[in-house]
C-alpha cells in the first residue's frame, strides 16, 4: 500500500504569513489554481481511498480530484491555540519562551494547543483504520493508493509516526509547500518514505507560449514555506 499525503492549496492566511492551526481561512486564487493544476496528476495515480481533513481548505482541495472522499477531523492541522491568527513576529513577541522552545525543536504546546505527538496519535488512528479495512493481498501487505488531504504539520507528524521515528527527529523532514505531496510506500517489515515535498515539474511562466506550471504557482522545493510548517532553526 502507498500513502500519499497531499497538502492543501494556498490560503489567504498563508499568503500573509499567519499561523492557521484549527482556524479555517479559505483557499485564495493561487490556492485554487494550484488545486486545478495538481489534482489531475493525483487523480491519474488512481487513488483507491481519499480521506480529507474536515477543514474547508482541505475539503476544497480534495474536491478538486472529482472523486468520492470522506472527511475526518483527526487529520486536522495541529491546534495552535492562542497562536492561531498571529504572524511569526507577533507570536514571538507574545509568547517568547514558547517560540524559542519551538525553534529549538522542542515539542511544545503552543498557545495552549496540541503537541505534535498528539497530532501523530490522532492522525495515526486514521491510518491504522485504513490499513485494517484493506486486507493484505500478499507478502507486501495491503495494495493500492490511499490519499490523505491534510496540513503541513499533520503530514510531518504522520510521516514520523508511520516510519517509527522518535518525535525529536521529526523536524528533520522539511515542510511541505502548498499543494505538494509526500508518499510512504509499504515494504517488507514496514514503511519507507519514497517521495517528499514532491510536485509536478515547472515549465516556463504563466502566459508564455506553450507554458506549463509556473514558479509563481507552485514554488520550488527550496522556496520559503508558510509559517504553519516552518522548520525549526537547525542546531549549529
Amino acid at each position: 500500500m502507498r500513502l500519499l499525503l497531499w497538502r492543501h492549496g494556498r490560503t489567504t492566511w498563508n499568503d500573509v504569513g499567519r499561523f492557521q492551526g484549527h482556524a479555517d481561512p479559505p483557499l485564495d486564487a493561487t490556492g485554487r489554481a494550484q488545486v486545478a493544476a495538481v489534482a489531475p496528476i493525483i487523480r491519474a495515480m488512481r487513488p483507491d481511498v481519499v480521506v480529507s481533513s474536515d477543514l474547508q481548505r482541505c475539503r476544497d482541495t480534495a474536491a478538486g480530484l472529482g472523486l468520492p472522499f470522506r472527511s475526518d477531523a483527526r487529520l486536522r492541522e495541529i491546534d495552535l491555540g492562542l497562536w492561531s491568527g498571529l504572524t511569526g513576529t507577533e507570536a514571538a513577541d507574545r509568547f517568547p519562551e514558547e517560540d524559542r522552545a519551538w525553534r529549538r525543536g522542542d515539542d511544545v504546546r503552543r498557545g495552549g494547543g496540541e503537541t505534535y505527538r498528539e497530532v501523530a496519535r490522532r492522525a495515526g488512528e486514521v491510518f491504522d483504520e485504513i490499513r485494517a479495512e484493506r486486507q493484505p493481498s500478499g507478502p507486501s501487505g495491503p495494495s493500492g493508493l490511499v490519499v490523505f488531504v491534510l496540513h503541513g504539520g499533520t503530514a510531518r507528524s504522520l510521516i514520523g509516526h508511520v516510519l517509527g521515528l522518535p518525535p525529536e527527529l521529526w523536524w528533520h523532514f522539511g515542510p511541505l509547500a502548498n499543494c505538494r505531496w509526500s508518499v510512504l510506500r509499504h515494504v517488507e517489515g514496514g514503511y519507507r518514505l519514497a517521495e517528499h515535498n514532491a510536485g509536478p515539474l515547472l515549465a516556463g511562466k504563466v502566459g508564455s507560449a506553450g507554458s506549463g506550471l509556473s514558479e509563481s504557482l507552485l514554488p520550488s522545493q527550496g522556496a520559503p514555506t508558510e509559517s504553519d510548517t516552518e522548520p525549526v532553526h537547525l542546531p549549529k
